[in-house]
C-alpha cells in the first residue's frame, strides 16, 4: 500500500555514509553496511537525526549502480576509512511512502515517475555513459528490518526535483 505521491520541501541535511558500486542483484551488499555507519556514529557519541537510507547516485539497470548507505546527522561529521560525511541538498522532492515488501519498490518507483511526468515535474538527473546520474534519489527506511515483518516495511522514496 502506497500513500498518495506529493511534492515536499526538504532542508539541506548532513549525513554520514558508505559508497559502493553494486549490481541490481547485489543491492543488499550496500544495504547491509548501514549497521557499520550506525556503529561509526555510536563510537563517536553521535545520535542519528532520522531514518537510514540508500542514496542512488548512478543507475545502470543492466550494469552497475553507485549507491550510498547513509544516516542523517544534526551536524557535519568527518569520516574515517570508507565512511564519509556529506550534505543532502535542500529543495523540492517528489515523495511517496510505501508499506509492503521491498520487492514492490520497483513498481512504486515507476508509479512515482509516472505521477511526476503527468504533472510536468522534472527530476534532477542526467544521462551519462555510466548510466542515469541523480543529484539526490533516496530510499528511506522508516521501519527496522529486524523488528518488522518484511511485508510491512515502511519505505519512503524522495527524489529531488529540478
Amino acid at each position: 500500500m502506497s500513500s498518495e505521491p506529493s511534492v515536499t520541501d526538504r532542508p539541506a541535511q548532513d549525513y554520514v555514509a558508505i559508497k559502493r558500486t553494486v549490481t541490481m542483484s547485489s543491492i543488499a551488499d550496500i544495504a547491509d553496511r548501514i549497521p557499520d555507519v550506525l556503529a561509526f556514529l555510536r563510537q563517536r557519541g553521535i545520535a542519528p537525526a532520522g531514518a537510514p537510507f540508500l542514496k542512488y547516485n548512478t543507475i545502470d539497470m543492466e550494469g552497475d549502480l553507485e549507491i550510498e548507505a547513509g544516516v542523517p546527522v544534526n551536524m557535519p561529521v568527518g569520516g574515517s576509512g570508507d565512511i564519509f560525511g556529506e550534505v543532502l541538498p535542500a529543495g523540492r522532492y517528489a515523495t511517496v511512502t510505501h508499506v509492503g515488501h521491498p520487492d514492490e519498490l520497483l513498481q512504486v518507483t515507476g508509479d512515482l515517475l509516472g505521477w511526476a511526468h503527468e504533472r510536468d515535474l522534472e527530476f534532477d538527473h542526467h544521462d551519462s555513459p555510466a548510466g542515469d546520474v541523480w543529484r539526490c534519489r533516496l530510499e528511506i527506511y522508516h521501519t527496522h528490518p529486524a523488528e518488522t515483518p518484511i511485508d510491512k516495511w515502511e519505505t519512503e522514496l524522495a527524489f529531488l526535483l529540478r
